[in-house]
């Protein structure tokens, strides 16, 4: 496919990988701890056991025979890169993998880093192969650049780029499938305004292919029934940074556990690097350290909580928020088994291992416990000042009240109310279970006011209702008018307020499926398709793409494995 250029509509005008190359800046590479067992030479990828340092250099491995299938053209457009960089033989070189021939200043090696394993706030050690927790890390993603664009630093990182020291005996690599699902769910997120890490790029390998579990066609199998060869792939994720809070708790737990002799300090590095790749606009870096971390911590936290209301307003799941699927910086990282709900269901989980403690409406609760376990890293920089420790411990408790304020908050403005109605709500709450509604389809019809409740049906999977809940619907809708016209704008002006919080178009899993069945026939039209449509969900589109994209999920794909539920998303 041939890409065609752009005029730069910032102050830097990228157009060669040259260019990219001269606002090169490795800061994470430059300023931490490399481990001293690594490779010079950055030839890193057999498992084994990293018992120090913040990160180990290693090259990438290049895929096969590359081809460009995608980019993100409101990223491209914010960093200064023109659309045709993006198929251009040297960057799609590098973005594959192949770092042999970068120019001067960038560097031929990457960088892989280590985290711990928190579930649910508990700590795991027994999925590390070594049973230590020194096998955790990127396994598989590798990061090839930071980079001062337009005064902000930005890292790239290759999803599939080739083992690392943290691979745990895997191949490391992302085939195509899971690849264009991180690919358009970034470029939607960002969209839909929720911080997340952002798409840069999509290539995939014209000849290399790797096994993975899958199902067999139309299966209802909550597990892979069958081995399947598919198309690896390289997607580059762009964020300001790439620390977890999976990774303040590995540095936590060995100072605390005193593993070895720099552990309070390789601690305290990665802190002040969070807070300087992260959070430097809002903490002075001149403030005493204890004072960094706690208002470290409260940043966080409020991050965190209008994050996880976010995901709940435009009804996405995370399905695995551990510890290291966490970002540090307050954004969405790690789109494995993700999913957006169809029907409004509190207990929705797209991933059929993540259970019920990481379910649609639990994740307030388990962002709660990824808190706690990111406090408790913190800990040991606070040891000998019992005041701030008990301010911390203020901090961490009351993660409850605000996340609740964030949620009532968040649901009043779904409903275009000015303050949360609790009544209201629940009742709404029971008819939505009733009637087995379309959370996105519903919200979006309410949002035009409705003068009756005809146009509200369109959101219903029950079409033969009974008279007495329809009634009941009636009912609801004339309370909840009554409540808006307190409000001091029009309806107009309501509608219009309401429209920008409730999405039209999210990025159901049947939408992505033949997404991705057929780039791997090599036919990408539908990708580039479906990447327009998600990057613009608050807009009417045309009757074609709402005809397409706005309507119930068909009755024939619930419970479908791989549509209705995902067991793994590698």
């Amino acid at each position: 496919m041939k890409v065609t250029s752009q005029n730069c509509e910032t102050s830097t005008c990228i157009k060669t990988l040259g260019e990219l190359a001269a606002l090169a800046d490795y800061s994470l590479m430059d300023t931490l701890n490399p481990d001293p067992q690594a490779k010079q030479d950055g030839v890193d990828h057999v498992a084994r056991e990293v018992f120090t340092g913040h990160y180990v250099p290693v090259n990438p491995t290049p895929i096969e025979n590359p081809q460009y299938i995608a980019h993100s053209k409101s990223l491209f457009t914010e960093l200064g890169f023109t659309d045709g960089l993006a198929a251009s033989p040297d960057f799609m070189r590098m973005f594959s993998g192949d770092l042999s021939q970068v120019p001067k200043p960038l560097r031929k090696t990457g960088w892989a880093t280590g985290y711990a394993l928190s579930i649910y706030g508990t700590e795991y050690y027994q999925q590390c192969p070594f049973g230590t927790g020194n096998g955790y890390g990127d396994g598989r993603a590798i990061s090839v650049l930071e980079a001062v664009i337009n005064g902000k630093r930005w890292e790239m990182q290759l999803k599939g780029g080739g083992k690392t020291p943290y691979c745990r005996g895997a191949d490391g690599r992302a085939v195509l499938r899971s690849s264009v699902r991180e690919f358009l769910a970034q470029e939607h997120m960002h969209a839909l305004g929720i911080p997340t890490s952002r798409s840069l790029s999509l290539y995939t390998s014209k000849t290399e292919k790797v096994s993975r579990p899958w199902y067999r066609e139309h299966s209802y199998s909550k597990d892979p029934e069958v081995m399947i060869s598919e198309p690896v792939a390289i997607t580059t994720r762009v964020a300001p940074s790439f620390i977890r809070v999976g990774q303040i708790e590995l540095f936590g737990r060995r100072a605390r556990k005193n593993e070895h002799p720099q552990a309070m300090q390789e601690l305290e590095q990665i802190v002040h690097h969070l807070i300087e790749r992260e959070y430097s606009e809002v903490i002075d870096k001149d403030l005493p350290t204890v004072e960094k971390i706690l208002l470290l911590a409260k940043e966080f936290r409020s991050r965190l909580t209008t994050l996880v209301a976010n995901w709940i307003r435009v009804g996405y799941c995370q399905g695995n928020f551990n510890s290291d699927n966490c970002a540090a910086g307050g954004f969405t990282l790690d789109y494995g088994p993700f999913g957006f709900c169809d029907v409004y269901n509190p207990k929705y989980q797209p991933w059929t291992g993540g259970g019920e403690h990481f379910s649609f409406l639990n994740q307030p609760h388990a962002a709660k416990k990824n808190f706690h376990v990111f406090c408790m890293a913190l800990l040991p920089l606070l040891r000998d000042n019992e005041d701030a420790q008990a301010s911390l411990e203020e901090i961490d408790k009351g993660f409850s009240k605000v996340m609740q304020s964030k949620m009532t908050n968040m649901w009043a403005s779904k409903l275009g109310l000015e303050t949360f109605d609790a009544t209201l709500f629940r009742e709404l709450e029971i008819l939505m279970h009733q009637t087995t509604v379309d959370y996105t389809l519903f919200f979006r019809e309410l949002s035009f006011i409705p003068e009756d409740i005809t146009p509200l049906k369109k959101s219903f999977y029950n079409k033969n209702t009974d008279s007495e809940t329809l009634e009941h619907w009636s009912k609801w809708l004339e309370k909840w008018k009554a409540r808006i016209n307190t409000s001091t704008l029009s309806h107009e002006a309501l509608s219009e307020q309401m429209k920008r919080i409730n999405p039209k178009y999210t990025l159901r899993e049947w939408f992505l499926v033949p997404t991705y069945q057929q780039a791997d026939e090599g036919k990408y039209a539908l990708t580039r398709e479906l990447q327009v449509v998600i990057t613009h969900p608050y807009d009417e589109q045309s009757k074609e793409v709402e005809d397409k994209y706005y309507r119930l999920k068909p009755a024939e794909l619930f419970q479908i494995a791989g549509i209705s539920h995902i067991s793994c998303s590698s």
